[in-house]
C-alpha cells in the first residue's frame, strides 16, 4: 500500500538521507524540510497571519519573453520551480506553488543567505559595532594564520578575498566536500577527523595575488562573515536575524538556519524561509530599507549596496559571462540594466529579483537538479523582465 508521502512525492520518506538530500528527486521534499536533515536554529518571526494567496492565473497563461511560445506555467513546471511569488507596488499579485510544495513551509534559499547575512552586517555598521574596513582578525582572531589573516571585512562583503578554494559542488573528494562535512551537510566519512566550520575556515590558505579585485565567488567568505557579525553583535546568528530583520520587517513565518556541531550558523547558504517572506525582503530593499513607514535598514547602506561595487572587479571576475555590466556589493548583485534591477541568487534555482522601475519583486524557489545551470539562469532573467512588463 502506498502511503500519502510516496503518493505526493513519488518516493518514500525512508529513502531521503544526508547523503542524497540535495539530489533529485529527493530535493523536491528536502529543500523545504532542510531542518529535518541538518540541525537548525529558529529565526523567530513577528506575530501575524499571512494574507490569502493571490490568483496567479493572469500570469501563468502568458508566454515568455523573446518570442518563446511556451507559456509561463509550462516553463515553471519544466524548470522544477517550487514557488513563484510576485509583488507589485508592495502587494502580492501572484502566488504559484507546485503541487508538492507547501507555501507555509520555509524553503532553503542557499546563497541568498549571503545577501541576508550582509543585511545584518549593514545594521551593525550603522550602529558603529562593525567597521567594514576593519581586519577580520579584530573579530575572529582564530583565522590569523589563514588566508583571512590579512584581509578585511570589506573583502568578505565584496567577495574580494584571495582564497585557494574551488566551488566544486559535485566533486566528492574536493575541499568543498570537506567544507560540507564541516557544516553537517554531508555524512562524515569513516576514518576522517570531524571538523566544525570555524576550524575549517581557519585552515584555508591564501590564493594567488592580493586581496581585492577581481570578484572571486567563494562561499566560505560568507560563513566567516556570519561569525564576524555574531562576534560584533554579541548575539547568535538566528537571534540577530530575528531582531534586526525578520520581526521588524513583519515576516509572517519563522525561518531556519542550519548549524554545525558547535552551533555555528551556515550564513553562506543554510537559511530557509517562505517565498512571501523572502519577497518582503526584496520589497524592503526596493523601498530603501523602509516598510510600513518604519525604517528597518540604514538608508546609506541600502544605497551603497544598490549603487556601489567595482565594475572592473566584476568584468575580471567569475560571473561576467552572465551579466556583462553587472556589479557586486555587500553580497547583492546589480544587473547594470537601465531599470536598476538587482537580485540575490542561490544554487538549484533560488532567486530574489527586484525591478525598482516597475515596482516589482519576484521570488522563485526551485528544486532544479543541477546546482548551477547558466542557460536556465538566463531564461529566468528573461522571465523576470517579462513579469515586470505584465504586472
Amino acid at each position: 500500500m502506498t502511503d500519502a508521502f510516496t503518493t505526493r512525492f513519488g518516493f518514500p520518506r525512508s529513502e531521503v538521507s544526508l547523503a542524497n538530500w540535495r539530489l533529485a528527486p529527493y530535493s523536491a521534499w528536502s529543500f523545504h524540510n532542510a531542518a529535518e536533515m541538518v540541525p537548525s536554529a529558529v529565526i523567530a518571526a513577528a506575530d501575524g497571519s499571512e494574507p490569502p494567496a493571490a490568483d496567479p492565473s493572469w500570469l501563468l497563461a502568458q508566454t515568455r519573453a523573446g518570442g518563446a511560445q511556451e507559456k509561463i506555467d509550462d516553463f515553471l513546471r519544466r524548470s522544477h520551480t517550487d514557488a513563484l511569488v510576485v509583488m507589485k507596488d508592495g502587494k502580492f499579485v501572484a502566488d504559484f506553488h507546485a503541487p508538492h510544495h507547501d507555501p507555509r513551509a520555509p524553503h532553503i534559499v542557499f546563497s541568498i543567505s549571503k545577501s541576508l547575512t550582509a543585511i545584518l552586517a549593514g545594521t551593525l555598521q550603522e550602529d558603529g559595532a562593525l567597521d567594514p574596513n576593519s581586519p577580520i582578525t579584530d573579530h575572529v582572531p582564530e583565522v590569523a594564520g589563514s588566508a583571512y589573516g590579512d584581509a578585511t571585512v570589506r573583502h568578505l562583503l565584496d567577495m574580494a578575498v584571495a582564497l585557494d578554494f574551488d566551488e566544486s559542488y559535485l566533486d566528492p573528494e574536493s575541499d568543498f566536500a570537506r567544507y560540507r562535512r564541516a557544516m553537517l551537510w554531508n555524512p562524515q566519512l569513516p576514518g576522517r577527523a570531524e571538523e566544525a566550520m570555524l576550524g575549517f575556515l581557519a585552515s584555508l590558505k591564501k590564493g594567488e595575488g592580493d586581496h581585492g579585485a577581481p570578484f572571486r565567488y567563494r562561499s566560505p567568505n560568507s560563513d566567516l562573515l556570519g561569525i564576524v557579525v555574531e562576534r560584533a553583535a554579541g548575539r547568535r546568528y538566528a537571534e540577530l536575524m530575528s531582531q534586526r530583520l525578520w520581526k521588524p520587517m513583519g515576516a509572517k513565518a519563522d525561518g531556519f538556519v542550519t548549524v554545525d556541531r558547535e552551533g555555528t550558523a551556515r550564513a553562506a547558504g543554510g537559511v530557509s524561509v517562505t517565498a512571501r517572506d523572502l519577497a518582503r525582503v526584496g520589497e524592503l530593499m526596493r523601498n530603501g530599507g523602509v516598510t510600513g513607514g518604519k525604517r528597518v535598514l540604514p538608508e546609506i547602506w541600502v544605497q551603497d549596496t544598490l549603487t556601489g561595487g567595482d565594475a572592473d572587479a566584476w568584468r575580471q571576475g567569475d560571473f561576467a559571462h552572465l551579466l556583462e555590466n553587472g556589479r557586486y556589493r555587500n553580497k547583492w548583485y546589480q544587473t547594470g540594466f537601465a531599470n536598476g534591477a538587482f537580485f540575490a541568487i542561490g544554487i538549484h534555482g533560488q532567486w530574489l529579483w527586484v525591478d525598482p522601475e516597475a515596482a516589482v519583486v519576484v521570488v522563485r524557489l526551485s528544486s532544479q537538479p543541477e546546482p548551477v545551470d547558466d542557460p536556465l539562469d538566463l531564461e529566468c532573467i528573461a522571465l523576470f523582465s517579462r513579469i515586470a512588463e505584465l504586472s
